[in-house]
This record gives C-alpha cells, sequence and structure tokens, in this order.
C-alpha cells in the first residue's frame, strides 16, 4: 500500500507545534515513521472505502467480523461456505481481506504461524463527514458517571464492559477520561469523572439504596451480555427482565454506581 497524501511528516510537525492540545500530545510522541503513516492513514480516500464496499463478499466478510472479531482466514473462508454457501478460494478471501485492510476497514494481529483480522468501522464515520445533516439539531456528545477510582472505572469500563478509551488527558490529580462505544469511536462519549464533590456522594448513595441506575446502555442481547459479564464476575442486582416493549438488567459497576443494560423487543 504506497501513499498519496500531501500531509507529509513535517506538516505533521507543524500541526504538533501549532495544532489542537489533545491531538498534539499523542502526535508528539510518534517517530518519523508513525507520523508518516498517519499521514497516509488519515489521507486516505474514500473512494477506496466505496471500493472496498461495492463487493458483496467483502460486505459478508465485514459482516461476519462484526459478528465475531479476531478471525483466522480459514475461519472466514468456512463462515463464507457454512453460512453464505460462498465457495470462494482461500487466495480469493485473502484478496479480498487485503482490499479491506487497505481501505482501513480490516486491521490485523499475527500471533505464531496463525494472522488474526478485525472489523474496524472507524473509516465509515469519512462517509458521514462529507455528506453532514444540513437541518441544524441538537445532539449528545458527552455524559458522564461519577467514579470513586480512575483507573479502577476505565480498566472495568474497558476491559469488562468493552469500550474503547476516547481521551486521557491528565488535569492535576484527575484526568479528563471519556471511552466511547468501538461501534461508534466519534460518537456519544462517557465522561468517568471523579467524585469528589461533597453532592456527590449523598447523590449516589441515594440512588444504589432505591436501587435506581445512573445510567443506562443499549446492547443486543440482555441475555447473553447478562452470561457474559456474569462469567466475568460483575454482579447483577436485577437479572434479565420482562418489562413489555424491552428487555432490561442492571448491574453494579464497581465504581459506586448502578447501571442498567437493555435491548427492545423490536
Amino acid at each position: 500500500m504506497w501513499c498519496r497524501s500531501p500531509l507529509t511528516a513535517s506538516a505533521l510537525d507543524g500541526l504538533i507545534r501549532g495544532g489542537e492540545p489533545t491531538i498534539c500530545a499523542t502526535l508528539s510522541r510518534l517517530t518519523p515513521i508513525g507520523k508518516l503513516s498517519l499521514a497516509c492513514y488519515a489521507a486516505r480516500p474514500v473512494a477506496d472505502i466505496y471500493k472496498a464496499l461495492a463487493d458483496r463478499t467483502r460486505r459478508i466478510i465485514l459482516d461476519e467480523l462484526s459478528e465475531r472479531d479476531g478471525q483466522t482466514l480459514f475461519e472466514i473462508g468456512a463462515r463464507l461456505a457454512s453460512k453464505h454457501q460462498l465457495s470462494s478460494t482461500r487466495q480469493a478471501i485473502s484478496q479480498h481481506l487485503g482490499v479491506l485492510e487497505d481501505a482501513g476497514l480490516v486491521s490485523t494481529r499475527r500471533e505464531g504461524r496463525y494472522k488474526y483480522h478485525f472489523f474496524n468501522p472507524a473509516p465509515l464515520s469519512q462517509i458521514n463527514r462529507r455528506w453532514p445533516r444540513k437541518d441544524p439539531t441538537m445532539r449528545i456528545e458527552l455524559t458522564g458517571v461519577f467514579v470513586h477510582d480512575q483507573a479502577q472505572a476505565l480498566a472495568f469500563y474497558t476491559d469488562v464492559l468493552g469500550f474503547q478509551t476516547r481521551h486521557d488527558i491528565p488535569l492535576g490529580q484527575d484526568r479528563w477520561l471519556t471511552v466511547v462505544s468501538p461501534e461508534d469511536p466519534d460518537g456519544p462519549e462517557l465522561l468517568l469523572e471523579p467524585s469528589h464533590h461533597p453532592a456527590v456522594k449523598p447523590y449516589r448513595d441515594a440512588l444504589m439504596a432505591d436501587g435506581i441506575p445512573l445510567a443506562q446502555f443499549a446492547v443486543d442481547d440482555v441475555a447473553a451480555e447478562h452470561q457474559r459479564l456474569t462469567e466475568a464476575g460483575v454482579t447483577f442486582t436485577v437479572p434479565p427482565t420482562d418489562v413489555g416493549e424491552a428487555w432490561i438488567a442492571v448491574f453494579d459497576d464497581t465504581c459506586g454506581n448502578l447501571v442498567q443494560i437493555i435491548s427492545a423487543k423490536s
């Protein structure tokens, strides 16, 4: 893969010297090769994404990786054959994966003899940025939960729940610490906010005493998520419950909050 970017490593150095602080903090630690690689990635043409998505087999590969990430070439081929009756050769599947990887939609990790493939939805946001909504709308970009230990909260919300870190900026003894859904990395952020303010403790204590969740997250299947989190050691205060139009469950986030998960029946 080659870089057609006019944004060179020296141009990135210019951004570091005069650009937005949270970006600069990350860019300043990159090696020259790392800066050039980032420049290539940032300038990847949207046309590459359209080309990658134009083929039905490649769309199905992304569907399969979205359903179960981290598959080998053999596993992908087996799922294409068994679920979709696509009898592509391993060479053809490898070529499809190469196109998806060039477009940034698939990333890989090699472990010994095996190469694992992962779905990366981030480049798809370029399409939305090219044709944004014209109507002025209010939207939620940031919400938050109070936590008594930011390091513990980050570990729980990423390693256990599956969110990914969006911002981690030192602010004195605390951090501006946000996480996002890996399915929408440019979407709403959840702030893991320190609970130092004296009004926070009685507020959270009252919610906990009454069993009221401080936050709610959507999932595809409450029962499956309940099983996964229970096996990971998470404590549920409300098991999967049918509430008419949806299923809900409530768990303790180990950081002083109750969190509800919900999946709509429709």
